[in-house]
């Protein structure tokens, strides 16, 4: 009998300036089964003379660095390593910083009270298609796009936002079940729990949903849903 094809290892970039939180973050890293270190960078410059060498499947940027903004090695990334997954690690948890990130575009956005541990976990959470992001930033940004929302849907009886039911994008049962628990902010094991499936079968019906909302993360996802009318108010 052949034996089972092996999962591919996953190449991680980090960039971090601090030597400490570096170097904790890089130990979970090379530990972590399936997972290796490809390059460190403490600063701007160092990041973007990684970013000529072979890519990484998952980067991991600090946006406070030294010589410049993290959000110029995101979009540096974007450019040279196309196919990698960008995800910040930072203090910064305000909303501009935030929305600058996932415009550049990032795919998650942790806040630096992290394990390296659960950082671990969310590099494999990116990886799989995933849209990682700190509870408290999720809760920041649901509640500034639900406040948006009841503005523009306001002045009329029916928003002009709402796309004609004719022209919605088409989700499934499971597919809206899974998008309204994340509305809610649950995480992907709470959403498998709930529904009695497995982590991975959320993350299919996720990437499914991103597919046909044409869209790369969870919360551009909750703002194209509220936009075409597929979540309640």
């Amino acid at each position: 009998m052949p034996e089972p094809a092996l999962a591919p290892t996953i190449q991680v970039a980090l960039v971090e300036d601090d030597v400490f939180f570096a170097r904790a973050l890089a130990d979970a890293i090379q530990a972590a089964p399936g997972m290796q270190l490809l390059g460190t960078a403490g600063n701007c410059l160092q990041a973007r003379q990684m970013l000529t060498q072979l890519p990484a499947d998952v980067l991991l940027v600090d946006l406070g660095l030294p010589d410049g903004p993290g959000l110029d090695i995101i979009r540096a990334a974007q450019r040279q390593w196309p196919r990698c997954l960008v995800m910040v690690s930072t203090v910064f948890g305000d909303e501009g910083h935030v929305i600058q990130s996932l415009e550049a575009g990032a795919s998650g956005y942790l806040l630096k009270d992290s394990t390296p541990a659960l950082t671990v976990e969310e590099i494999r959470n990116v990886y799989a298609g995933g849209s990682p992001i700190s509870p408290l930033i999720a809760r920041q940004l649901l509640t500034r796009f639900r406040h948006a929302m009841a503005i523009e849907s306001a002045p009329m009886p029916l928003s002009p936002s709402v796309v004609p039911q004719e022209e919605q994008v088409r989700l499934s049962p499971r597919e809206r079940q899974v998008l309204d628990y994340i509305t809610k902010g649950f995480s992907y094991e709470e959403i498998g729990v709930l529904m009695g499936v497995s982590r991975n079968t959320v993350l299919s019906f996720v990437r499914r949903i991103y597919a046909k909302l044409k869209v790369r993360s969870q919360l551009e996802a909750i703002y194209e849903a509220r936009v075409q009318g597929l979540l309640a108010p």
